[in-house]
């Protein structure tokens, strides 16, 4: 998307690993990811599929149309391969993982701030500063001030 001014605007780009127990990449957690794609909320650049053996040997899963088997419904994103993941990547998140578990590496845009950030930007607005509080750490806060309220 250009803003006013031709300018490329892009939303926040994160990265996420997900770790799955025991192997398994199954239910619905592609699948959400996919809708999310759809629906244009986010655009994923890249996915790994990272596999931590109980030995601690890492390997990498090939997302692929028919690898289902392998990565569950991770395999309706094959097509994202912007390159921006490497090996040391994956060795990276290979590193927070425990051993007997695959991870979904996933490096994706919030397309849905991009109007946001357009407008901002033909305002004369620049980000000067971002960052990304975990959910746990908000819901415990948030309990917190909710029980100190509380008579």
């Amino acid at each position: 998307m250009n803003d006013a001014s031709g300018v490329d605007v892009h939303g926040p780009i994160d990265f996420v690993v997900i770790e799955f127990t025991g192997n398994r990449l199954t239910g619905r957690t592609a699948q959400e990811l996919v809708n999310l794609v759809e629906r244009g909320i986010i655009w994923v650049y890249d996915l790994l599929i990272v596999g931590k053996a109980e030995d601690g040997s890492v390997y990498g899963l090939e997302v692929a149309p028919g690898s289902q088997d392998q990565v569950g419904g991770f395999a309706d994103l094959s097509w994202a391969r912007s390159g921006l993941l490497s090996e040391d990547d994956m060795r990276e998140a290979a590193g927070a993982m425990r051993p007997g578990t695959v991870a979904a590496l996933i490096v994706y845009e919030n397309a849905w701030a991009i109007p946001f950030v357009a407008a901002a930007r033909e305002a004369g607005g620049e980000l000067i500063a971002g960052g990304r509080i975990p959910a746990q750490d908000v819901m415990a806060a948030l309990e917190s001030l909710e029980l100190e309220a509380t008579p």
